[in-house]
């Protein structure tokens, strides 16, 4: 299938995505409204970001489980106690195939994307990659 405007076998580059999912915590944030809206959004995971919006780490559902499995109080907890800090932000120069290694090795189905400085733009989730690397884009469609 080839779509006007759409190389043939997809984009290359995280930057080409329209990324679907703007959801970022705060390294203070508490970490029940964080569960609340990881679960309110359908979104697996989002970066963690400083005052500055400067990535500093990483939440999604396996580690709120992981709070919650160690019998933590997740009202008592910010983002900056159940964060992974991995580097897992990539850059709008990023090739999808190397994304897509990285949400696999670290079990993440979300990347933040972060500028020259450090700061989330948006984040990239499998979808976003799946859906870039065929050559379809946001609203051709295939969206809920």
């Amino acid at each position: 299938m080839l779509t006007q405007g759409i190389p043939v076998g997809g984009l290359n580059t995280i930057g080409q995505i329209v990324a679907t999912n703007n959801l970022q915590f705060y390294a203070h944030q508490n970490g029940l409204a964080i569960a609340v809206a990881l679960l309110s959004t359908h979104t697996a995971g989002s970066p963690v970001v400083d005052g500055q919006g400067r990535y500093v780490g990483f939440i999604n559902e396996f580690d709120v489980m992981r709070a919650l499995a160690a019998g933590k109080d997740l009202g008592k907890l910010a983002a900056e106690d159940i964060m992974r800090e991995d580097q897992l932000a990539v850059t709008p120069s990023t090739n999808i195939a190397d994304a897509s290694a990285k949400m696999e090795e670290h079990h993440v189905f979300n990347l933040p994307v972060i500028d020259q400085n450090g700061v989330v733009t948006y984040t990239v989730s499998r979808h976003d990659l799946l859906r870039a690397w065929i050559g379809l884009g946001v609203g051709m469609g295939i969206d809920p």
